[in-house]
């Protein structure tokens, strides 16, 4: 094994997680491809889906209450379109990151990183890169639609839970998966399927309950309940972040695995 760069030596304990946490911010937030994605495909993606369904009324039953709800299809479409591009792009961006960067990270450990430290900076970085996708997702909708404050807030916790729960997935393919294909596949076919049942108007069965086993339930439920229910489902969103914590959980456990120390 080569020896470490002069970066890669570990400094004091209480200095190893700002530099850990460096290093992982920087490995997903130098994907080129996701960050193009993210700037011009989610508007455009806006664009397309609310040319399609825009104006249209529309009655659906908000499963976590059974309040029928009188909303306009093309505002329910834009809150279903934004998490189609977080669950993608956050997933992209993580596994993307944790493959590239798995070999340096055993290199850490072996140049005397702890594997607490990490398990800490990684998942921290997901969080805040997951944040920061959402942020803008939900930004991106005012561009379309200009909900009151309190049903843009609902939107944008709701893209945010489901970026950290396919952010996490990402970590978890990322230390699984042998290839990439592999990976990009699980992530973008997972959460087209997943987003796409939760769409009354492209899915007229969208209150069964086996919608309920989804990552992207929660969320949604959460997002829509608080945009037309004007209702905050708070144990909806939990479940979102129970998805997020599992995940992650599983995938750090892993990373943990695939990063060991062999020599010792």
């Amino acid at each position: 094994m080569s020896t470490p760069s002069p970066a890669a030596r570990p400094g004091p304990l209480y200095g190893q997680f700002p530099t850990a946490l460096r290093f992982s911010v920087r490995d997903q937030t130098r994907n080129r491809l996701a960050g193009l994605l993210l700037v011009l495909f989610v508007p455009v993606w806006y664009l397309v889906m609310n040319a399609m369904a825009g104006g249209e009324p529309l009655d659906f039953r908000l499963y976590a209450t059974g309040e029928a709800l009188h909303v306009d299809a093309g505002h329910l479409t834009l809150i279903t379109a934004g998490l189609n591009c977080v669950t993608m792009i956050a997933g992209f961006v993580v596994f993307d990151a944790v493959r590239r960067s798995l070999a340096f990270d055993r290199r850490l450990v072996f140049a005397g990183y702890r594997q607490s430290t990490l398990v800490g900076a990684k998942a921290l970085a997901v969080a805040a890169v997951a944040t920061g996708i959402a942020l803008y997702t939900a930004l991106a909708v005012l561009l379309f639609w200009r909900p009151a404050a309190g049903a843009w807030f609902g939107v944008l916790a709701g893209f945010a839970v489901v970026a950290l729960a396919y952010g996490a997935l990402g970590l978890l393919l990322g230390v699984l998966v042998k290839r990439d294909l592999e990976g990009f596949f699980l992530i973008i076919m997972g959460g087209l399927m997943d987003t796409f049942l939760q769409n009354p108007l492209g899915n007229p069965l969208a209150n069964e309950p086996v919608l309920q086993w989804f990552p992207s339930f929660g969320p949604m439920q959460f997002a829509a309940g608080g945009a037309f229910g004007e209702r905050a489902l708070w144990g909806h969103l939990a479940l979102g972040l129970a998805w997020a914590a599992g995940f992650g959980a599983v995938g750090l456990v892993v990373f943990r695995y695939r990063t060991r120390d062999r020599s010792r």
